[in-house]
């Protein structure tokens, strides 16, 4: 039977925290048919034999390989297209989605075509985790304070109808890890709103040893200057060719508003003050490494909208 919606996972070397994943799905209640697509992005580990042992408790469990090219936005355009449900449901491999989850998102697309649940991080984070880094989309849709003024959401909890998500070209794979927030504002630059449904609950685990909090602070901060070139602080880009829709509020909220921005000062007084700010070391050690990665220059071609060459194939057929 054809799925009404697919949850779409990417994964990359998720053996550890799959099979969590998976078991939470499984124990999903959904008023429609649907099923799982996991699509690898060139694990070495045993993600895939992990997936595959679900398939009994997952009907219509899709595998598929997305090795192509490496990130978590290709693969879940590649995740995309090996469905043809009408409903597109994300959410990630180390996270677990609680009980009413699914049914909470297929009934919150029923009536709108792009919606964002709730984020939750006590049960899968010990409170030195919790500390290191403040959890966005814990009561509302995320903000930044720039870009085109509109709200996003992170695509660990993340539902569109498939027209919508094919219309706008899907996920950018050039973005990087933001490629969720790039999603939300294109598809709203498109007319769709963005609508947040506190009943679908997905638990979220944070990155816990400080190699991997530096790594990704650092990758946010490069996403976060790539973006900003994207959208600029003047309104949006002409660069970009989706229509722009009219907010009625300031294209970009004050300076001081974002958690990251400091005024201007030596190196030694904005290290000082950084240091006052963060609540633990690992958070301390996320800022700091968003600082870094957000000081890289992104490419001119980065700065331009880009589709996945697969979805311009199914979208723009030869």
């Amino acid at each position: 039977m054809r799925p009404v919606v697919s949850v779409v996972i990417a994964c990359r070397n998720a053996e550890r925290t799959l099979g969590v994943q998976l078991a939470a799905l499984a124990r999903q209640n959904c008023p429609v048919p649907w099923n799982v697509v996991i699509s690898d992005n060139g694990s070495t580990d045993g993600t895939v034999a992990v997936a595959r042992g679900f398939a009994s408790r997952l009907p219509g469990l899709v595998v598929v390989d997305s090795s192509g090219r490496l990130g978590a936005g290709h693969a879940r355009n590649v995740g995309c297209q090996a469905t043809e449900a009408p409903l597109l449901v994300f959410c990630d491999a180390d996270d677990e989605a609680a009980p009413g989850w699914l049914a909470a998102m297929v009934e919150t697309l029923r009536q709108d075509q792009f919606v964002a649940g709730q984020f939750e991080s006590d049960k899968l984070n010990r409170p030195r985790v919790l500390r290191s880094r403040s959890l966005q989309q814990s009561d509302g849709l995320q903000e930044s304070s720039f870009g085109p003024g509109l709200p996003h959401a992170g695509a660990g909890n993340l539902g569109v109808r498939r027209e919508v998500f094919f219309r706008v070209g899907g996920f950018d794979p050039v973005v990087g890890c933001l490629e969720d927030t790039d999603l939300c504002w294109r598809i709203q630059l498109d007319g769709v709103p963005l609508v947040f449904s506190p009943e679908a609950v997905m638990q979220v685990r944070l990155r816990s040893s400080l190699r991997t909090i530096w790594a990704q602070g650092c990758a946010y901060g490069a996403a976060t200057a790539l973006l900003e070139h994207r959208y600029p602080a003047n309104g949006v880009s002409p660069l970009i060719p989706w229509r722009a829709i009219t907010t009625g509020q300031p294209a970009v909220p004050p300076a001081s508003r974002h958690p990251l921005r400091r005024p201007a000062a030596g190196w030694g007084a904005k290290l000082l003050e950084l240091i006052r700010d963060q609540r633990s070391f690992g958070s301390l050690v996320w800022t700091l490494g968003w600082h870094v990665g957000h000081r890289r220059q992104p490419p001119v071609s980065a700065i331009l909208p880009t589709r996945d060459r697969a979805l311009d194939t199914m979208l723009f057929p030869r």
